[in-house]
């Protein structure tokens, strides 16, 4: 793990847009989201995301957060860990909840990993391995940044941002509701508006 002078400097890089600092973080902290999101998600054996998924998408939510401004508080390696914990928490209840639900099958969707368990074909797994890889590179978590934050802006309204960025750190529609002081309703009128945007 980093010194906390280090961590510091690349929370101050990132703020300033640096990829680099990004990547940083994401080899000093990715191994212990995938551990974090681990032990949220172990009620789920059989399902669609796993989670380096879950890492993968709260460090893209935690880099975009930190770009935008969102965590003034974020000062050293301990508010890192504060956050990120939350986030991935966050992510992978998320996930937990969508998994259960009707609408993804009811918990009978299964990953690649549950598949191969069922096959038994050695050469089909490893080539599935070798194609995909089992952790995102730095470079990936990155470019995932980077596209999260034109998408962003191409909305070109600042609610509608705020929305996306609530929306894709897990909070469900209610929730973002009460943090605007809206009807549930008027912010699913923004989420799919939002939707339609980013299809367009």
């Amino acid at each position: 793990m980093a010194s906390s002078h280090s961590v510091t400097h690349w929370i101050g890089q990132l703020r300033a847009g640096d990829q680099v600092a990004a990547q940083h973080l994401w080899e000093g902290y990715f191994r212990r989201l995938v551990g974090l999101a681990r032990g949220k998600l172990q009620s789920l054996p059989c399902r669609a995301a796993d989670e380096e998924d879950v890492a993968l998408s709260a460090f893209a939510s935690f880099c975009h957060g930190v770009e935008c401004g969102r965590f003034p508080q974020l000062a050293d390696r301990d508010d890192l860990w504060r956050l990120l914990v939350t986030i991935t928490a966050r992510k992978a209840l998320h996930l937990a909840r969508d998994e259960r639900s009707q609408k993804r099958g009811g918990g009978a969707v299964r990953n690649e990993a549950a598949l191969s368990d069922r096959t038994g074909s050695g050469a089909e797994d490893a080539a599935l391995d070798q194609l995909l890889g089992r952790e995102p590179t730095p470079a990936f978590a990155a470019q995932v940044a980077e596209q999260c934050q034109r998408l962003l802006e191409s909305l070109g309204d600042a609610d509608l941002r705020t929305i996306a960025v609530w929306k894709m750190e897990g909070y469900t529609t209610e929730e973002i509701a009460a943090k605007l002081r809206r009807a549930p309703r008027t912010v699913e009128r923004k989420l799919d508006l939002i939707r339609r945007r980013w299809t367009a």
